[in-house]
């Protein structure tokens, strides 16, 4: 963990202080060559987008393991566990292989740390994942870029199929200040006959991605144009507020499919989870309708409407970008009825900050500013409070940790009231931290 945590870790670095060379593919082909190149052993679906990857990649997994798939499952941030991030079939590389992967890793890394600078922390996680997957012969491995996607450390595969999800402004002080800058680079995974797959997008947006579709001679189809797809919202007894997609190609006929996530946005995250599926049907894969929409109702996503407390109420959510807490405060009033709202929020200085804060100030009742222990990107919760009074007069308060934030927030809730920790994965992760520990106190008292 500390050799780890001495790399360059984009993930909790302030962009000011990133050399520019930190982003680059050629380390990572260096490194993947040391290692044998185990990527070109495994089958692959490459996940990028601003906003629900995570998800896509939860329900695509889901769905192919329901069908009898050794799924391999590479995602980032974690909440709780860095073995998070690699799993096969919804468990964890033990720590023991975790450690042998990773001291084959660091010796590959070593040798060509000279020709080509000391593998960053992301950089040595996904070559942990594609050592292990190849190492396991897993049947296919869903992959998701960390950052951007032409650039980025998991750009080394050769996939089956591409997803690219919604795209908004995040990041932009690498990927760009342009929707079209930033769907460029995600667009950087396309590859010379691999199909991509995308939804609706702003036009300047779609427009990019064909020019890059074009560029890398592959096919790209868009959900509800290209593909037949629709989604409603509805209220059925047993079921409850909920969404139902469906999607048909000349293989697939996804016929009113309940979306397992909640929140209406997730429906065309689930139409692109099924698009993923048929297009591995036409690569061989075996999925049958049924299997598909059995394994999909098994979906689980940890830090997304994730609630992990009764009394109080508790609702974890990792929403970090104007549209994902737009989605998320929309989705709480649907799913979870409360009398009063109270938001524990803290964010990364990369955002767009005051338009994160205007998306909090639409949904909640009273706020309290925190930061993410250990984050240097964290923005001062006092600077939050101070933002946010220029554009709200709500109540708030601010709290230099998060537990001394969970108790104002427990504090200031009453029956009927709702607690949602949100901005950050760092902070949903802290939360759950936290959290259990209390949990693990109370069983031992």
């Amino acid at each position: 963990m500390k050799c780890l945590y001495d790399r360059i870790n984009v993930e909790k670095t302030r962009v000011s202080r990133l050399r520019k060379d930190v982003i680059k593919l050629e380390r990572m082909h260096a490194l993947m060559e040391a290692l044998g190149n185990p990527q070109d052993d495994v089958r692959y679906v490459h996940v990028a987008g601003t906003k629900g990857k995570g998800s896509v990649c939860a329900m695509t997994a889901s769905a192919l393991e329901a069908c009898g798939y050794t799924v391999g499952v590479y995602t980032s941030p974690h909440l709780v566990d860095l073995r998070e991030r690699v799993q096969i079939n919804g468990v964890m590389i033990p720590e023991e292989a975790f450690m042998k992967v990773f001291a084959r890793c660091e010796d590959a890394g070593l040798a060509i740390e000279k020709k080509h600078g000391k593998p960053t922390f992301f950089e040595m996680m996904t070559a942990v994942a594609l050592v292990w997957f190849a190492e396991q012969a897993v049947d296919v491995a869903i992959v998701e870029t960390g950052l951007g996607g032409r650039l980025d450390a998991t750009n080394v595969i050769t996939p089956e199929v591409v997803a690219i999800t919604g795209i908004s402004r995040d990041h932009t002080q690498i990927l760009g200040d342009s929707l079209e800058s930033i769907a460029r680079e995600k667009a950087g995974i396309f590859k010379q006959g691999v199909p991509a797959l995308t939804i609706a997008q702003p036009d300047g947006v779609l427009e990019e991605m064909c020019r890059c579709a074009e560029e890398a001679e592959c096919t790209l189809e868009i959900i509800g144009k290209d593909i037949d797809f629709s989604h409603r919202f509805e209220v059925t007894p047993g079921v409850g507020p909920h969404t139902c997609v469906c999607l048909s190609t000349e293989r697939s006929a996804f016929e009113h499919v309940n979306v397992p996530l909640p929140g209406e946005h997730q429906a065309l995250n689930c139409g692109l989870a099924l698009a993923i599926v048929d297009r591995l049907r036409e690569k061989g894969f075996e999925t049958p309708e049924t299997t598909v929409i059995e394994g999909l109702a098994n979906t689980s996503l940890p830090g997304r409407m994730e609630i992990v407390s009764d009394e109080p109420k508790i609702v974890l959510d990792g929403a970090h970008n104007s549209d994902s807490l737009a989605a998320l405060m929309k989705s709480i009033g649907i799913h979870t009825p409360y009398d009063s709202l109270v938001v524990v929020f803290g964010c990364c200085e990369d955002k767009d900050v005051d338009d994160l804060l205007k998306r909090i100030a639409m949904g909640a009742d009273k706020i309290i500013f925190t930061r993410a222990k250990g984050s240097l990107r964290a923005v001062d919760p006092q600077e939050l409070q101070q933002r946010f009074t220029e554009i709200a007069g709500k109540m708030t308060q601010v709290a230099e940790t998060f537990p001394e934030a969970l108790e104002l927030a427990e504090r200031a809730v009453s029956r009927g009231d709702l607690i949602c920790v949100t901005g950050s994965f760092f902070l949903v992760g802290e939360a759950k931290k936290h959290l259990k520990a209390q949990e693990r106190e109370l069983v031992g008292a």
